[in-house]
C-alpha cells in the first residue's frame, strides 16, 4: 500500500509538471524551449523508472500469491513435521561430525543440556505411569504401595518436633527395638481408616466379566442364539414366566 501511494503521488507530480511545461511553450524564446526539453526528458525518466517500479510490484505479489496458495494446500501439521525434519538432519550431521573426531554423541548431547532442561526432562519422566497390566501378585502389591506412598503428605512440623524430642533415636538401626516404641497419632489412625474404606469402596465396584454360568439352564444351541435368548429373556420375561412355568412342568393348556 505505501509503494503504490508513491507511484500514485509520483503520476500527480508528473501531471501537474507537464500542465507547467504546456503554459511555459507557449511564451516564446529559446530558453524557454531548451528548459522545456530538459523537463521533458526528465519527466520521460521518471516514467520509465515508475513503469519498472510497476513491473516488479506486480511480480512480486504474483510470487505471494503462488506462495500463499502452497501454504494452504499444504498440511495443518506442516510447520511442525519440517521443524521435525531440520532437527532430525541436524542430528544426523552432527552425529557426523563426532563420529569424524572419534567423540561419542550421546556423551556430545548431555554435555550440551543445561540443568534446567534435564530437570524438565526427568519430571516428565516421572509423571508417566504406564499401565502394564497384571503380570503377578508381587508386582500388583508394589503398585499398590507405591500408588500409596505417593499419597502421603509428609507434617515436616511433626518431623522436626520429633527430630528435636528423640535425636539420633529417631533413626533406627539394626540394633533398635522398635515394637511398642511407636504409638501413632489419631489423625495418622483417621486417614489409615479412611484409606482403607476408600480401597474398600473401589474394590466393591470391580466387575469380572464371566462369559457364562455354569448353573443356569442350557437353553441355547450356539452362542449367537444364547445372546437372543437373553434379549428376550430381557424384554419380554415378565410376560412369558407364567408360560414357561407350565412348559417346564408339563402343565401348559
Amino acid at each position: 500500500p505505501g509503494s503504490l501511494a508513491g507511484l500514485l503521488a509520483e503520476c500527480g507530480s508528473l501531471q501537474s509538471e507537464e500542465e507547467e511545461e504546456e503554459e511555459e511553450e507557449a511564451e516564446p524564446g529559446p530558453a524557454a524551449a531548451a528548459a522545456a526539453e530538459q523537463r521533458r526528458e526528465e519527466r520521460l525518466r521518471r516514467f520509465r523508472e515508475l513503469h519498472m517500479k510497476r513491473y516488479e510490484a506486480c511480480k512480486l505479489n504474483s510470487q505471494e500469491v503462488v506462495e500463499e496458495d502452497k501454504r494452504l494446500k499444504l498440511p495443518p501439521n506442516w510447520e511442525a513435521k519440517k521443524a521435525r525434519l531440520e532437527w532430525e538432519l541436524q542430528v544426523q550431521e552432527k552425529k557426523k561430525e563426532c563420529a569424524a573426531r572419534g567423540e561419542d554423541y550421546e556423551r556430545v548431547k548431555l554435555l550440551e543440556i543445561s540443568a534446567e532442561d534435564a530437570e524438565r526432562w526427568e519430571r516428565k519422566k516421572k509423571k508417566k505411569n504406564p499401565d502394564l497390566g497384571f503380570s503377578d501378585y508381587a508386582a500388583a502389591q508394589l503398585r499398590q504401595y507405591q500408588r500409596l506412598t505417593r499419597q502421603i503428605k509428609p507434617d515436616l512440623e511433626q518431623y522436626e518436633k520429633l527430630k528435636e524430642q528423640y535425636g539420633e533415636a529417631l533413626y533406627p538401626t539394626s540394633d533398635s527395638l522398635l515394637h511398642g516404641t511407636h504409638v501413632p497419632s489419631k489423625d495418622g489412625v483417621d486417614r489409615m481408616v479412611a484409606d482403607l474404606e476408600k480401597q474398600i469402596e473401589k474394590r466393591e465396584k470391580y466387575s469380572r466379566r464371566r462369559p457364562y454360568n455354569d448353573d443356569a439352564d442350557i437353553d441355547y444351541i450356539n452362542e449367537r442364539n444364547a445372546k437372543f435368548n437373553q434379549k428376550a429373556e430381557r424384554f419380554y420375561g415378565k410376560y412369558t414366566a407364567e408360560i414357561k412355568q407350565n412348559l417346564e412342568r408339563g402343565t401348559a393348556v
